[in-house]
């Protein structure tokens, strides 16, 4: 059991345009429902000023949990390494293009991440290393990747996928992010709160997510927080290659999962 009285859990669902990131502010206590105290938009004022504010306000320790890749393949790496145009590139697709914790996530959860060797989902993986790395510049922390749910120090991050968490919680893990899809929203919302908490600012904070799909996966973030912070998270098998490439904490899912 985690004995840290209580932590300071961040949200970030990432994108290239600021104005497109979901962020939540949030307390986590062992045995508790979590709390929500903010949702916020990247556009007021740019999410790297928010999330430093949050920082800030509140004691460590803290988690921030970002929804992008935060590390690539690493047969890509060592292939790119001394490749030249025109060469013949060794390995195969799927090994190169997609990490380790991606087939781990599709095997388990039923559910294919974006491979981020091939697609623009590279470009997202780029901007949250970037907001990461301004973090560390505007607070003076360290924020390194955390591995382990026990004894949090500090301010560490972590990386989930809330299409993932929806799905091993049993939940609709798409067709809610169009704008007309507010009602479906507001049913994950209802789904999620016995594990949540939202305080006095309830009905702003379920608004603002039943509204913009963006809160609402930053909040989903949170709600992986919470299950890594819990111990429920599948960990990785090859630590070494995970702190190389990353890895996505997602709980185990509720039942089988069904293609």
């Amino acid at each position: 059991m985690n004995s840290v009285n209580e932590v300071t859990v961040i949200g970030v669902d990432c994108a290239t345009d600021s104005s497109r990131v979901g962020l939540a502010f949030g307390k986590w206590r062992s045995g508790h429902r979590l709390v929500i105290e903010d949702v916020r938009s990247g556009a007021e004022p740019d999410p790297a000023t928010i999330i430093c504010e949050w920082l800030q306000a509140t004691p460590e320790p803290a988690l921030i949990a970002i929804d992008a890749p935060l590390g690539w393949p690493a047969p890509l790496a060592d292939g790119l390494r001394d490749h030249r145009a025109g060469s013949k590139l060794h390995g195969k697709p799927n090994d190169l293009f997609r990490r380790e914790t991606d087939r781990e996530i599709q095997r388990r959860i039923r559910i294919t991440p974006l491979d981020v060797g091939a697609d623009r989902i590279a470009r997202t993986a780029h901007a949250a290393l970037a907001l990461l790395g301004m973090v560390r510049d505007s607070t003076g922390r360290e924020v390194p990747l955390a591995w382990s749910h026990h004894e949090p120090e500090g301010t560490s991050a972590i990386e989930v996928y809330p299409a993932a968490t929806l799905r091993a919680s049993g939940l609709p893990y798409r067709g809610y992010k169009n704008v007309d899809q507010e009602l479906a929203r507001r049913q994950i919302l209802e789904a999620l709160s016995p594990a949540l908490s939202f305080g006095a600012n309830r009905l702003r904070i379920e608004s603002a997510a039943a509204e913009n799909a963006d809160l609402l996966d930053a909040i989903v973030c949170l709600v992986a927080a919470k299950d890594f912070l819990d111990g429920q998270t599948l960990a990785p098998s090859d630590l070494n290659r995970a702190q190389r490439e990353g890895w996505i904490w997602v709980r185990q899912p509720m039942a089988p999962q069904t293609p």
